[in-house]
């Protein structure tokens, strides 16, 4: 494997850069079709395929055993295929040290943050011959919005198995209690607004006790979910080809001099070293993805899913991903770009869109979205999850994510406290960052 340019380091443990630059070899960086390594089984003896992916759940891998048992069946050239299991805290550094070590695995699932450090370093096979000239593939029906961050120029790297929507999660019982209409009157009478919600929150807190709105996972460390708030103001972490620092840019100061407000001043959104769980009925808001509708089964309380407040930039959607690969130093990579074209063909799309959005256009609807999101009434589905799959702008994500993350989130503890000065806070921040862009 040869990488497409050296990556910054991200650290000892978890240097995806350094882990994946360390496989180079004298190989054409143009090519996008590797050779298969000199361990690889010898033509017309089956192989056996592995998949690192980061879920234990037994109905998940049903699922997938049932499509490999399907493939295997009619494909003479895959003896089995293991789907491997890894603890997602440490899931992208056991496959890097995987790559390292010369054991990479024929497939791997990628998340979005380290998406970049993947596509860019050559550690993936390009996918597009494959794709395309598989019989019935459609690659067409693959939406743009859900394939751009996997692709190297045209060509794309990474299958995206699963595009998931931030909505916002909202209790009308405790909106009632407040005496605020309900979360779908708020939308219908225009009232669904980052300024409205901030009210609506600040209501609720002196009303009822309980917090506001709540930004599920960012807890004062997740940085990058913030995302599904500054977005609305039209801000950005860094530039589009990722160069430039633009956190001090007057949208993001806006966008944090808002947050900032609704933790401290209004406190509609709880305060550093506090927390709320929506789904335990502790706060009447929370912006969290589709995924987590299973949740409301113990809530015991009425609800509405709406799409994200609109911001002073107008609307918009913001999305969480995960691709699936080929691995270029793995011992059978055209075997495995083979069967990923069985696996993410559109019967199987269809299968695999009860637990992951699918990016195919053809299957972004209310029939098929229903059963991944049995809660959720097909209004909901056509209303907010449809267009935010197909319109959501991905959560940031940059070469060298892990060591950039760590320099923004040690940075942007300056800022909450009650008296920060953010606009300096946010400048440290793009100083701290600029050399690793």
């Amino acid at each position: 494997m040869t990488p497409k340019r050296m990556l910054p380091g991200i650290g000892a443990a978890v240097a995806v850069g350094l882990l994946l630059t360390a496989c180079s070899s004298d190989a054409d960086p143009d090519t996008t079709t590797p050779e298969t390594s000199d361990d690889a089984a010898p033509a017309g003896d089956p192989v056996d395929l592995r998949m690192t992916i980061w879920t234990s759940n037994e109905d998940h891998l049903a699922l997938f055993n049932e499509i490999a048992d399907d493939y295997i069946a009619s494909h003479d050239d895959v003896a089995s295929v293991t789907f491997d299991s890894l603890p997602f805290d440490d899931y992208t550094s056991t496959v890097t040290t995987q790559i390292a070590g010369g054991s990479a695995p024929d497939l791997a699932w990628v998340l979005e943050n380290t998406a970049p450090d993947f596509v860019e370093s050559g550690a993936l096979m390009g996918l597009n011959e494959t794709l395309q000239s598989t019989d019935g593939y459609e690659f067409d029906d693959l939406a743009a919005g859900a394939t751009g961050l996997w692709l190297e120029g045209d060509e794309l790297m990474a299958y995206p198995f699963s595009t998931s929507p931030f909505v916002m999660f909202v209790n009308n019982d405790m909106l009632a209690e407040a005496g605020l209409p309900s979360g779908a009157e708020m939308l219908a009478d225009g009232s669904w607004t980052w300024e409205d919600v901030d009210a609506a929150g600040a209501t609720v807190r002196e009303a009822t006790g309980n917090a506001g709105f709540v930004v599920r996972d960012f807890e004062y460390l997740n940085w990058d979910f913030l995302s599904t708030v500054w977005n609305g103001w039209g801000a950005a972490p860094w530039s589009d080809d990722g160069s430039m620092c633009t956190f001090a840019d007057p949208e993001m100061v806006d966008a944090f001099e808002f947050l900032h407000g609704a933790a401290f001043d209004s406190q509609s959104m709880p305060g550093p070293g506090t927390s709320a769980d929506f789904f335990a009925g502790e706060s009447a808001m929370t912006i969290t993805q589709i995924s987590r509708a299973n949740l409301l089964e113990e809530g015991g309380f009425a609800w509405d899913l709406l799409p994200l407040p609109s911001g002073p930039a107008g609307e918009y959607s913001v999305t969480g991903q995960a691709g699936i690969g080929v691995l270029a130093q793995g011992e059978n990579p055209q075997v495995a770009a083979n069967f990923l074209a069985f696996f993410s063909n559109p019967a199987n799309a269809e299968k695999l869109a009860a637990f992951f959005p699918p990016p195919r256009e053809s299957l972004l609807n209310a029939e098929v979205l229903s059963a991944a999101n049995p809660l959720l009434t097909p209004e909901q589905i056509e209303n907010v999850v449809v267009p935010g799959i197909a319109t959501g702008e991905v959560r940031p994500s940059h070469t060298g994510a892990a060591e950039i993350g760590q320099q923004v989130r040690s940075s942007l503890d300056a800022i909450w406290t009650e008296d920060a000065d953010i606009e300096a806070v946010l400048q440290s921040t793009c100083a701290a960052i600029e050399p690793l862009l």
